[in-house]
């Protein structure tokens, strides 16, 4: 059961990360369309969706199979890397909780933000993931 579980967990991994990468490009996009703008209309449509879709369930699959994967492998009482792994899935966890705000925002044509800002923060969700991958595979503690 084990490495279905692992199957499932890096599968739900790989959504969420797709989403995570995909839904700041959205938001650039929607930065450049006028509120209320048949555009606008679409990027909400499509920011909603991706959010409600995919991200939301494949994050909480991720945690749910990460979870248990941990406690079933016996990682959490053996190895430190888990411990570098889990504060950044946490950090990333975070970064999702500011996406669902801002897609709420522009929602609601209240987006404060430049392309720039969401240009640069779509690079938070790959260095995170760099750095789970590393405490991952190489497990340097």
């Amino acid at each position: 059961m084990y490495e279905w579980i692992k199957a499932l967990h890096v599968i739900a991994v790989i959504a969420w990360m797709a989403g995570m990468l995909y839904l700041p490009r959205l938001f650039v996009y929607h930065c450049e369309a006028e509120a209320g703008s048949k555009q606008s209309e679409t990027f909400k449509v499509m920011e909603r969706r991706l959010l409600k879709a995919i991200i939301n369930p494949a994050m909480i699959v991720t945690w749910l199979a990460g979870l248990y994967l941990a406690w079933s492998g016996r990682w959490l009482f053996t190895s430190w890397w888990i411990y570098g792994k889990l504060f950044l899935v946490l950090v990333l966890s975070g970064v999702h909780g500011l996406f669902v705000r801002w897609v709420k925002d522009f929602a609601a044509d209240r987006n404060r933000h430049q392309q720039k800002f969401y240009r640069l923060i779509n690079e938070v969700p790959t260095l995170l993931m760099i750095g789970i991958v590393i405490l991952v595979v190489v497990k340097p503690f």
